[in-house]
C-alpha cells in the first residue's frame, strides 16, 4: 500500500477511535453500551425472533416444526401470492417492531444501515437472482408529510451491501390510499386496487428484469401483491419480496 494511503487509513482509524471515546457506541434499540456502532446489545438481540428455516418457501412464514425438505404453508397453497418468494429478518414484535417504529416515525435514518445489513443476509438467496432492487414507494402526499421513505432507505442499504443497483423510479404509487391498520385482508386488497403503476418511461429499464421489492414490514401481503402485480404488468420477469420484519399472526 502506498505511503499516502497508509497514512489516510491510520488517520481514519485514529479519528474513529477518538469518536468512540467521545461518543461510545450504543445499542440501536435500547441505547445500552455495545462493543461496536450500529449494533444490538445482547439483551435486545435475544428478544428478536429471527425467522430461519423451516419456513414456507413462498411466504417466508416460519413453521413450528421441521417437516423436512422444502414446504409450502396452507395459506400459500390456498391463496398463492402474486410474488414468487418472500423473506424477512424477524417476526414483527418486541425489539424488531421497536426498530421499525424508530426508523419510520422517529427519523432515525441511521438505523437503515444496520437493518439493511441484516436484510441482505436474510435475503441472500433472493439477492443472488435479483437484477434490480426496488423500494415500495409512498404516495407523494404521504412522502411530503413523512419527509422520507423508510423502504427507500432500507433498499439503498441493501443495495450497498450486495452491489445490486437500486432503482426507485421503476414503480410509482399513484393512488393516495388510507392506512392499512385495522382493515381486513379484503379491505386492504380493495384499498390498494390500482395504487401502483410502472411509469411509461421506466418500462424499457424494467423489461425482463428480476426484481427484489423491499419494504420495512410485510403484514397481510396486500401491498406486496399489488406492487408485484404492477411490476409484472410493467414487464418484470419475476418479483421477490424482502422485508425487515413480517407479521406472523395476522393483525
Amino acid at each position: 500500500m502506498p505511503l499516502s494511503a497508509r497514512f489516510r487509513a491510520r488517520a481514519r482509524a485514529a479519528w474513529h477511535s477518538a469518536l468512540g471515546l467521545l461518543y461510545p457506541p450504543t445499542c440501536i434499540a435500547c441505547q445500552a453500551a455495545t462493543g461496536e456502532p450500529h449494533a444490538l446489545c445482547a439483551g435486545c438481540w435475544s428478544q428478536i425472533r429471527f425467522i430461519e428455516r423451516p419456513f414456507c418457501e413462498r411466504l417466508g412464514t416460519p413453521f413450528a416444526v421441521d417437516l423436512g425438505g422444502p414446504r409450502l404453508s396452507p395459506a400459500a397453497m390456498a391463496d398463492p401470492p402474486v410474488f414468487r418468494r418472500a423473506r424477512a429478518v424477524a417476526e414483527y414484535d418486541g425489539a424488531a417492531s421497536l426498530l421499525v417504529h424508530r426508523l419510520k416515525y422517529d427519523d432515525r435514518l441511521e438505523l437503515a444501515r444496520a437493518l439493511g445489513g441484516m436484510m441482505a443476509r436474510a435475503g441472500a438467496e433472493l439477492l443472488r437472482e435479483a437484477d434490480v432492487i426496488v423500494p415500495v414507494p409512498l404516495h407523494r402526499w404521504r412522502l411530503w408529510r413523512r419527509r422520507f421513505n423508510q423502504a427507500m432507505a432500507l433498499a439503498g442499504a441493501v443495495s450497498a451491501q450486495c452491489d445490486i443497483p437500486c432503482d426507485p423510479l421503476l414503480l410509482a404509487r399513484v393512488k393516495h390510499t388510507r392506512r392499512q391498520v385495522g382493515l381486513t385482508k379484503a379491505q386492504r386488497q380493495d384499498n390498494l386496487q390500482g395504487a401502483f403503476r410502472v411509469p411509461a418511461e421506466a418500462k424499457a429499464r424494467l423489461k425482463g428484469r428480476r426484481v427484489l421489492l423491499v419494504d420495512d414490514v410485510l403484514t397481510s401481503g396486500a401491498t406486496a401483491n399489488a406492487a408485484s402485480r404492477a411490476l409484472l404488468r410493467g414487464g418484470a420477469a419475476c418479483v421477490d419480496i424482502l422485508a425487515f420484519a413480517r407479521v406472523v399472526q395476522e393483525l
